[in-house]
């Protein structure tokens, strides 16, 4: 029987299709969700990373000071060459600054609070936000709210508390914010000791804590083992003065004359917090309690824009870094699949994601994917995203992608993904994946050669695999 289908086994390309739409062949272009906009009278984001700058300016210019005169290579690094804030180094910097040693020490710990600089051990480095204040307000305004999530170490606790009482009322003053937002002006201090005991009292009943007066019909005092929780009559009051003058410390609010009222960067990061405590109670396919592995293997037969909520749900579960890092484990495994979906989702969590993706540069199976995600981070077109990749990462890229098609996709699929090479013909491609050296070349050309309906193709595909499995 006579094949119909015409013997040139040139590889026909229509209009060249970027290498930044190959880890997709499985999934589908993206296209972006609208974000839920804030209260009304919130003010625009460039007004609030305004305010955020206009808050944080003393941090930011110790921490430039640091980067210039303590960075590497530079003459007038301290004795041990490490970017430490001693207080030889304090006492310089609050010489070069016009400042007090004091206000050094209090600015460079704000700066290593909104992560303007980084700490490693006994060693500091400029932080991503201090290299994009200037020109990103999305890095100011994260900044800022990762100041906002660390207030209670912004100012330090009052001596001489029970720190079981400190860690109740850090943990109760979410829903002292949530009030605070909520009735958009001043509340007095009394009206929100009552909540703050409330709160304290259900999280005391929650871990059955609540004491018991002898005689009361309770559980006997003796059956109990010694008290390691505060005493229910422990007074607040200093402890939510604290609270409140550590928040207003960091800008979230102002507190004097017995009342205190939100900010509005304030304001705007309570709303925040709430959408992303919305957001996880809403993980629309289930895997917000999976790991990173399982969940993204949830989302692969997901469409883009249910499966970017799903990734966004399960990262508001969790700590940003932590999540990042399980990212990246899951796409060092050998799932090609996973690869890929792991860099969708790493997307979804945008610039804190900068520095967990630039270290894993120099992974191969990670490199292209990486260098990919680093390019549209940086403003590139994901039209033009492809061009950061060298031909042999490319090549390497249509591989793995390749061989997640085999393994999840379908035989037309698999053939469609031809248009993805960057070769002009089979030969020329065939002969640049054996030489690329992916582990799954022999599979991903037997799968190719089963998949495609061209016989003399095939052929040469599968004289190609041949040739890669016994080293021909």
């Amino acid at each position: 029987m006579t094949s119909r289908i015409p013997r040139d086994s040139r590889l026909r390309l229509v209009r060249p299709r970027p290498l930044a739409a190959a880890p997709r062949a499985v999934n589908q272009r993206r296209t972006r969700r609208p974000a839920p906009r804030p209260p009304e009278g919130t003010p625009a984001p460039a007004e609030l990373a305004r305010m955020a700058r206009a808050g944080l300016a003393g941090a930011v210019r110790v921490a430039r000071w640091a980067d210039a005169v303590l960075g590497p290579g530079r003459t007038g690094a301290t004795a041990d060459g490490k970017a430490t804030l001693s207080d030889e180094t304090a006492a310089r910097a609050a010489a070069d600054l016009g400042l007090t040693t004091a206000q050094v020490c209090a600015d460079w710990d704000t700066a290593r609070l909104a992560g303007l600089v980084e700490v490693h051990g006994d060693s500091a480095r400029p932080g991503w936000r201090l290299r994009a204040w200037d020109r990103d307000d999305s890095a100011v305004l994260r900044g800022w709210v990762a100041l906002f999530d660390a207030w209670s170490l912004a100012c330090p606790e009052p001596g001489g508390e029970e720190p079981a009482a400190v860690a109740e009322v850090v943990s109760a003053m979410p829903q002292v914010l949530s009030f605070l937002q909520l009735s958009a002006g001043p509340v007095p201090v009394e009206q929100l000791l009552d909540l703050l005991q409330q709160r304290v009292t259900e999280l005391r009943t929650e871990r059955c804590e609540v004491s018991y007066e002898p005689g009361s019909g309770g559980p006997a005092e003796a059956s109990r083992p010694a008290r390691t929780a505060p005493a229910a009559d422990t007074p607040l009051e200093p402890l939510l003065d604290w609270a409140l003058k550590a928040l207003a410390g960091v800008g979230a609010l102002t507190y004097g004359d017995g009342q205190a009222t939100l900010t509005p960067l304030g304001s705007w990061a309570v709303w925040v917090k709430l959408e992303q405590i919305c957001v996880a109670a809403q993980s629309p396919a289930g895997n917000i309690e999976q790991s990173a592995e399982d969940m993204l293997r949830g989302c692969a037969q997901l469409r883009p824009n249910a499966a970017r909520a799903e990734y966004r749900a399960w990262l508001a579960a969790r700590p940003v870094g932590s999540a990042v890092g399980r990212l990246i484990d899951a796409a060092r495994g050998e799932d090609a699949l996973l690869r890929g979906l792991a860099f969708e989702a790493l997307r979804v969590v945008g610039a804190p994601a900068e520095p967990d993706v630039r270290a894993v540069v120099d992974e191969p199976a990670l490199r292209p994917y990486a260098l990919l995600w680093l390019a549209e981070h940086d403003g590139v077109d994901p039209e033009d995203a492809h061009e950061v990749l060298t031909r042999e990462e490319a090549t390497w890229l249509w591989v793995d992608t390749a061989a997640a098609v085999a393994d999840h996709g379908e035989a037309p699929m698999l053939v469609r993904h031809l248009e993805a090479a960057v070769q002009p013909t089979v030969p020329a491609l065939l002969d640049e994946v054996r030489a690329v050296g992916h582990p799954r070349t022999v599979q991903v050309l037997v799968a190719l050669a089963a998949a495609h309906p061209d016989p003399a193709l095939a052929k040469a595909v599968r004289r190609a695999a041949f040739q890669v499995h016994t080293g021909g």
